[in-house]
């Protein structure tokens, strides 16, 4: 099995970080959460870390994970767990190293775009409002503080 993490960032205006694979990649211009594959021996915190520069230019500030989901691609022998992290990146310019392009988008928004299957699952929860990934972190460095208090 390959293990695959993804951040989903969402911004102060509750828009979210999503990209488009490249015409020569696999399941060409499907959109994605920034992430990719793990490395032997790389904790997922750390693996997401180094995507985030790889592919944006980013760099990560904290992540919680919020979701797996195990799914396997037709025609592909590999399963892949996919592991979704609610993430916050330090402020700066981003920028697209393996997209085709970038966009912010609404939840209400990311329906709209064409998303790798694996994802659709998460859409329709952050389009729905049951998953918020700014207030899942916003509450884990509360109850970080609270433990690191007690």
């Amino acid at each position: 099995m390959i293990t695959v993490v993804a951040a989903v960032i969402e911004r102060g205006d509750r828009r979210i970080l999503i990209g488009q694979r490249r015409r020569a990649d696999t399941s060409p211009l499907k959109w994605e959460f920034p992430g990719g594959k793990l490395r032997a021996e790389e904790k997922p915190e750390e693996g997401l870390a180094r995507e985030l520069r790889e592919e944006l230019g980013a760099e990560l500030k904290n992540c919680v994970e919020i979701g797996r989901v195990r799914h396997n691609y037709a025609g592909r022998n590999d399963l892949l767990e996919i592991r979704f992290f609610a993430a916050e990146i330090a402020e700066g310019d981003i920028q697209p190293h393996c997209f085709e392009e970038i966009a912010w988008a609404l939840p209400k928004e990311l329906g709209h775009y064409d998303f790798l299957d694996a994802n659709r699952a998460l859409i329709a929860q952050i389009a729905t409002g049951k998953v918020k990934p700014a207030e899942i972190l916003r509450n884990a460095k509360q109850s970080d503080s609270l433990k690191s208090k007690s």
